[in-house]
């Protein structure tokens, strides 16, 4: 006569508990990074999309003689807007991007602080802010 082994085929509760507790433990150490890390790479976004836009404004000054007036805004980089024979465009390819926040660009011509002022309000869509509310202008230093 053979003796029956016993099989264990089920998990205990202290055991799925425990392993309950690891995986909270691990997602809120992992959870604050990658929020941090997506702030950041918001902010660069943001960087790179106004250096886009400022050589896309330069190419327009270049055909037309003039930088587009904020009336217009950066509509006249995507469609010809005044009509202007020497609009050479579009100086971007399909449409004005929004900020990665998903607001609009503000636009001002002429500038306070160069020829055309370019920023973001950043996370919270409002001017100022410090932190990850911080705006973000073509006007400040890259760091």
């Amino acid at each position: 006569m053979r003796k029956k082994r016993w099989k264990r085929t089920d998990f205990t509760l202290i055991e799925v508990v425990v392993v309950i507790i690891i995986l909270v433990t691990l997602a809120s150490i992992a959870t604050p990074l990658y929020l941090n890390y997506v702030k950041k790479a918001n902010v660069g976004a943001a960087k790179t999309q106004i250096k886009l836009l400022e050589e896309a404004l330069t190419g327009f000054r270049l055909d037309v003689g003039s930088y587009p007036d904020s009336t217009v805004g950066l509509r006249a980089l995507v469609e010809n807007v005044d009509q202007n024979a020497k609009w050479n465009g579009p100086y971007l390819q399909p449409a004005v991007p929004k900020d990665p926040w998903g607001n609009d660009y503000i636009y001002v011509f002429p500038g306070e602080h160069r020829e055309f002022d370019l920023m973001s309000y950043g996370a919270d869509g409002q001017p100022g802010g410090e932190g990850e509310n911080a705006d973000i202008a073509n006007w400040e230093e890259t760091k």
